[in-house]
């Protein structure tokens, strides 16, 4: 049989729970000690020789997010939410909680801090975000970030960044299996995408093909 016609057996992470915190963009607070770092693998062998981690807690309320990798330069100028952030330095996840239903929810973040929180309903391939609506009060994202060796500034040289970002489960609405209990399951992704010089090169936890939205490849979370 050919090797590569084998599914790749999926990577599974079991998230702990945690009492709701203040995010800092920094990832400081107690409750992460209780983490560990997971690792996101390259997906070009000639690309940008970072390394990309990240940590997820959950609570009462919703998720939290802790994502790390070194750089170079701080490749981002967008200084808006909701624009093309994936055309620069960015950190993305993929939340899709119910097997049952083709649409899960994105969330990327720039180290200018700026965000995209979308909802993707994929029907075989064709897919596009939906912006939430009434994205308010409880509905609202907490997220920070910061910037390692360097100023947060479009084309500082840096030595890294740092995401910290909490999800509401109110925002996620009206997805299925939400809120997690213990013993939940859902299926999940990370990716990181970096600009430097011109070239890009992608981080991820799942292997995916072509597309980060190959969702029948997410690796699968169990809540405890």
């Amino acid at each position: 049989m050919d090797v590569h016609a084998q599914a790749e057996e999926r990577p599974r992470l079991s998230v702990g729970p945690a009492d709701d915190f203040e995010v800092t963009g920094t990832g400081d607070h107690a409750s992460w000690q209780r983490a560990e770092w997971v690792t996101l693998r390259r997906r070009q062998p000639e690309g940008h020789p970072y390394e990309s981690r990240f940590k997820m807690l959950y609570s009462n309320t919703g998720l939290y997010f802790l994502m790390d990798g070194t750089d170079r330069k701080l490749t981002a100028t967008m200084n808006e939410d909701f624009m093309d952030l994936w055309n620069e330095d960015v950190f993305e996840v993929f939340l899709w909680t119910d097997e049952r239903y083709p649409a899960y929810f994105e969330y990327e973040i720039s180290p200018l801090n700026r965000e995209l929180p979308i909802l993707i309903p994929n029907f075989g391939g064709q897919f596009l975000g939906w912006r939430p609506w009434h994205y308010e009060r409880d509905r609202l994202t907490r997220k920070a970030t910061s910037i390692i060796g360097g100023p947060k500034q479009s084309q500082a040289a840096i030595q890294g960044w740092r995401a910290e970002f909490f999800i509401p489960y109110q925002l996620l609405r009206p997805l299925q299996n939400v809120p997690p209990k213990p013993g939940t399951k859902w299926r999940a992704n990370f990716y990181r995408m970096d600009h430097d010089e011109g070239r890009r090169t992608q981080w991820e936890w799942a292997r995916v093909g072509n597309s980060f939205h190959e969702y029948e490849r997410f690796g699968e979370l169990l809540f405890q």
